[in-house]
């Protein structure tokens, strides 16, 4: 019987059902004569005569077209379960009935029929439904138990890789199952850890046992990977990251020891092999808080239909902001960004839909005309002012490109917003912004306080875009909605320490850090996306008192940079300082040793939406803003760093001026 379940199970699908179809009318004729034997009955005619071959014929017909309509065919046997059998004795009761009701109607039109009554037809239908049923139970039995193990080897003879699960037991059920029915067979669950506190420790599920329960799942990790050589595999959970508070550590231990680690994410090709779906476990996912369930619906029907413009489309953020959009429904997205190559790289990323619904500019933010004509033609119902230049170092020398991209290349963006009535802009800000001590952090200031201060400008009754450029030229738009988004480190970001690291790891070393002690937010590209728009989203509708120039995203607890290094060392399979040197640098001119997210006159104002607050601050006015860029502007075409670096210190170390304005409501005039 093995020999034959595994012979069939190697046949491609059409004649593998083609068997099962001609196995299941077999068992019916087998059926009806062991139903005839065991009762011992006796026919008055010959079973092998021409008319018992038509009975056995009609009886066959009316069989597969029974099974068909029952569906007894549209399961795969390695996942027949209670639906599955019901179904059969659905089948069987049906064909009972109908061969009964049809030897009634012979009886009663044509000829009665000696040695046929109800109890040949009751025992029809009890063996029918066993024999059927049986082979489809020894399959499942031998998929699901370990004599399949035995039956089936991996490639080549190859050992099958055993892992421990990490996660809800609900989740443990379901990949017990299939890491047994994956063909070729590759793993098998060793042992169960489960996330649950009160999970029945030493209680198996279908023969794997519960070897922990919180509060000790790494203490039992690591003397699972002490005490044993043939752990291969630790397979965490779907959402795991979020249920563990040990989940980078429990990470850490399995990888040091040399254990792939991955993560349950789904099952795919149900009906070819039932797989399970696991992805490898990533440096974002370790390094970070738990992320927080985006309101997708409330976001979607903030973008759905839309038109969006995104600046700095092209980058790191700006180019999963232009992907949101679409898959969130928008009606186009126009990519404003002056490097060809990265516009040309987004494109790879689209399908033939999203391609059809986006347009690129190669443009420079700086360029007021452009940007005009740009958002003129294309009459975007946001703006998300994600352009910037932001390396520290860097910046730090060239500190004239700062000033142009960062500050005048807001302004720029914020005033043609403004002048073309676009509803609202959003911009990308940085934790840099907050008490800054660099070249970035100055910029990135004084770009918040261009949009702080033209949020309290079009907040006024009337507020416009009349007067931002010093005249009127009589076209009046209803006010822009302008708010700052204002959040730390994105994860996998073009030149953030992840992919630094991990340029450094592949060369074989060392890993340059400026100081052991440096820390940093960090938080993965998508949730930021997410919760810039959900910012956006909420702005949309605040008034008065309520409304808030700039948002704060939180970031969860900052990490020290060295754990960011050691920790994507041993991702690599290598140990750090033995494999991989770290080498400590000094800190760089314009760097801080831990940022912050809100300064000390900051009031941080919790929302009704998760990981993300308002920010209540002092506001430069318009005025003064416009002065101290005229200021800078002269600063610029005389190339005097000092200077420039004054002026926007200025404007953020002054306090309680009489140009500096609280919050205000909408009522109040600017």
């Amino acid at each position: 019987m093995t020999s034959y379940v595994e012979a069939v199970s190697e046949l491609r699908p059409r004649m593998r059902r083609a068997i099962i179809m001609i196995q299941d009318l077999i068992m019916v004729l087998v059926a009806v004569a062991l139903s005839l034997i065991l009762s011992q009955s006796r026919l008055s005619f010959d079973a092998f005569s021409y008319a018992g071959l038509i009975c056995w014929a009609v009886i066959v017909f009316a069989a597969h077209l029974l099974f068909r309509y029952c569906g007894l065919y549209n399961t795969v046997w390695r996942f027949a379960s209670t639906p599955d059998f019901f179904n059969i004795l659905k089948g069987c009761g049906i064909l009972t009935v109908v061969l009964y009701l049809t030897s009634l109607a012979f009886r009663y039109f044509f000829q009665p029929v000696a040695g046929l009554n109800e109890r040949q037809f009751i025992v029809f239908f009890l063996v029918s439904f066993t024999i059927i049923s049986a082979p489809r139970l020894y399959y499942r039995f031998l998929r699901d138990g370990a004599s399949w193990r035995i039956l089936r080897r991996a490639p080549g003879g190859a050992p099958i890789r055993q892992a421990l699960f990490i996660g809800r037991l609900s989740e443990a059920d379901v990949i017990v199952r299939f890491t047994r029915t994956a063909v070729p067979a590759e793993y098998a669950i060793a042992g169960i850890m489960a996330t649950e506190s009160d999970a029945p420790l030493g209680t198996q599920i279908q023969g794997v046992p519960v070897v922990a329960v919180r509060p000790r799942l790494v203490e039992v990790l690591e003397e699972y990977v002490r005490g044993t050589e043939n752990l291969d595999l630790v397979i965490f959970g779907n959402g795991a990251e979020r249920e563990i508070e040990d989940y980078a550590e429990l990470v850490r231990v399995a990888r040091h020891s040399g254990i792939t680690v991955v993560q349950f994410s789904g099952l795919s090709e149900l009906g070819q092999g039932g797989r399970l779906v696991l992805d490898a476990v990533e440096m974002e996912t370790i390094m970070r808080r738990s992320a927080v369930a985006t309101d997708i619906e409330r976001i979607g029907a903030f973008v759905d239909g839309k038109r969006v413009l995104v600046t700095g489309g092209a980058g790191s953020i700006g180019r999963v902001l232009v992907k949101r959009s679409l898959e969130l429904g928008a009606e186009a997205v126009l990519v404003a960004d002056n490097s060809e190559f990265g516009i040309f790289q987004l494109d790879q990323l689209l399908d033939d839909d999203e391609r059809g619904r986006l347009t690129n500019r190669i443009v420079d933010v700086t360029d007021r005309r452009q940007m005009m004509r740009i958002v003129g033609e294309f009459k975007p119902a946001i703006i998300f002012h994600a352009a910037a230049l932001k390396h520290v170092p860097i910046l730090e020398e060239n500190w004239e490109a700062a000033v142009e991209t960062n500050v005048f290349g807001t302004l720029v963006c914020a005033e043609v917003a403004a002048k073309c009535g676009v509803p609202q802009f959003l911009l990308i800000s940085s934790d840099k912004a907050v008490d800054p001590t660099s070249v970035l952090g100055v910029t990135k200031r004084a770009a918040e306080q261009i949009v702080a201060a033209l949020h309290e400008v079009h907040a006024a009754p009337g507020g416009n875009s009349s007067g931002l450029n010093g005249h009127d030229n009589g076209n009046r738009h209803p006010g822009t909605k302008f708010i700052a988004v204002r959040f730390g480190n994105v994860f996998g970001s073009n030149g953030s320490v992840a992919t630094i690291f991990q340029a450094q790891i592949e060369a074989g070393g060392p890993i340059t850090i400026t100081d052991r002690r440096m820390t940093r937010y960090f938080m993965t590209v998508a949730e930021a996306v997410d919760l810039v728009i959900m910012s956006a989203t909420d702005a949309e509708g605040r008034q008065g008192s309520d409304d808030y120039a700039i948002y704060m995203l939180d970031m969860g607890k900052p990490v020290p940079i060295l754990e960011v290094a050691e920790t994507m060392i041993r991702m690599a399979g290598k140990s750090p300082y033995t494999d991989i040197p770290i080498r400590f640098t000094g800190v760089r001119p314009g760097e801080k040793l831990h940022e912050t997210l809100h300064g000390e006159n900051e009031e941080v104002v919790k929302l009704d939406i998760a990981k993300v607050f308002g920010l209540r601050s002092e506001v430069v006015s318009w005025a003064k803003i416009q002065a101290g860029l005229t200021t800078l502007q002269a600063a610029l075409r005389d190339q005097d760093k000092a200077a420039a670096m004054s002026v926007l210190m200025g404007l953020h170390e002054e306090r309680n001026t009489p140009d500096r304005v609280e919050p205000k409501a909408a009522g109040q005039s600017a």
